[in-house]
């Protein structure tokens, strides 16, 4: 796996998270599929390689935690 060019598609994803986010508002459920559709395409495109689906679940999550956090579903540590 060409790991530099892996890292370069995550931060992009990352910028495209963010962008998707103001443009729906992460309580959108097109938000949410936006996340489920691109997370999956960038695991297919490196041919599902581990660290390509560990790392998409990581950021998943990362967002999932924002959300709650902005949502008030969560108290803050």
């Amino acid at each position: 796996m060409d790991y530099k060019a892996f890292f370069a598609d995550v931060e992009a994803w990352i910028g495209q998270a963010n962008h998707a986010a103001m443009r729906h508002g992460m309580d959108n459920p097109e938000f949410w599929q936006w996340v489920a559709d691109s997370s999956g395409e960038l695991c297919r495109k490196y041919q599902e390689h581990r660290l390509a689906i560990k790392q998409m679940m990581m950021l998943v999550e990362w967002l999932e935690e924002v959300y709650e956090k902005n949502s008030g579903r969560r108290e803050a540590p």
